[in-house]
């Protein structure tokens, strides 16, 4: 019997892959930092059973009308944006996607961009570099408390109750918003449900964990960071998509806010002349929420799983429905 064809768009290591060659027949994009070609993604797609994709990957109408064969999308992220689940539902192809096994992991990274933001770290560490630390002064690189102030957290998925978590760990008033109030959230963590624009109005850390959707595209616009406070910082470790990199740029060249943390940006990658680089109030890395070696073999086999679920008529673990 013929094991199912199964194309990764990524080169994945092989100890990860091994185990699922007795279930699966599995080619690999031989690049392990590069994504693959559209072309021989569309090319593997026509002739594969499955397809086990990163978030760079466009699972997309020209995609998904042209692969006749393809019966599931196993995509290595939480968010599934660069899939287009409506159609792919339509054709009967499966999506899974990586939920759970990276909250925690995303959660150190969310808050670690927090303080490295609101204490100037990088700024502090590249003045040494940059041998300018000539003696000591009282305001020399100061930066914000964290303690003891408020975090507005939008989206309070997982991602968003581990962060809330932290945060009660250094005394912060936790605020919160999300499409539904979650009242356990409330109970176990003091967090408060507030709307969007009274939690801009109040939080001295604004951290979006919310997905992107047609609703939350652009949400983080000249009028969103208008309504924040002066000495407030700006969080984003969701999707690039949910802010207007230009409004930000403005909010913090104006004084409108105090500075920024991203690990997400509008179109990735960013090139280091990003107009956001070049200020020193934001701090910014390369998408890498969830990158830690642990974590990332977890998703990687937690993708596997659910292929070789999926071509054994079994439940997928963790459905995109």
């Amino acid at each position: 019997m013929s094991k199912p064809k199964v194309y990764i768009t990524r080169n994945l290591p092989d100890e990860i892959i091994e185990p699922y060659k007795g279930d699966l027949d599995i080619e690999m994009w031989p690049e392990k930092e590069v994504p693959v070609d559209r072309h021989i993604l569309l090319e593997h797609a026509r002739t594969s059973e499955g397809l086990l994709t990163m978030l760079t990957d466009s699972v997309d109408k020209e995609l998904l009308q042209q692969s006749e064969n393809l019966s599931i999308v196993a995509n290595m992220a939480v968010g599934y944006d660069n899939v287009d689940v409506v159609r792919a539902r339509k054709k009967n192809v499966a999506v899974s996607n990586t939920p759970d096994v990276l909250t925690e992991t995303t959660a150190d990274l969310t808050f670690c961009l927090l303080m490295a933001t609101a204490r100037r770290l990088v700024e502090a560490n590249q003045y040494i570099k940059d041998n300018q630390w000539k003696n000591w002064s009282p305001l020399m690189l100061a930066g914000s408390d964290i303690h003891g102030k408020t975090i507005g957290i939008v989206g309070m998925g997982r991602i968003g109750e581990a962060v809330a978590k932290r945060a009660k760990g250094f005394g912060m008033k936790v605020l919160y918003h999300n499409r539904s109030r979650k009242k356990e959230v409330e109970e176990n963590l003091g967090a408060i449900y507030t709307a969007f624009d009274s939690l801009l109005e109040q939080a001295d850390y604004v951290v979006c964990l919310t997905p992107l959707t047609d609703e939350t595209r652009h949400m983080f616009d000249a009028s969103a960071f208008k309504k924040m406070k002066t000495e407030a910082f700006f969080i984003n470790v969701s999707r690039g998509g949910t802010m207007d990199e230009q409004a930000l740029y403005r909010a913090i060249t104006d004084n409108e806010i105090a500075g920024a943390g991203l690990d997400v940006f509008e179109e990735e990658p960013i090139l280091s002349n990003h107009p956001l680089l070049a200020l020193p109030e934001v701090i910014c890395l390369p998408h890498i929420g969830s990158a830690t070696k642990e974590t990332r073999y977890k998703m990687m086999t937690l993708s596997l799983d659910n292929l070789v679920r999926h071509f054994q008529g079994k439940p997928l673990l963790t459905p995109v429905t």
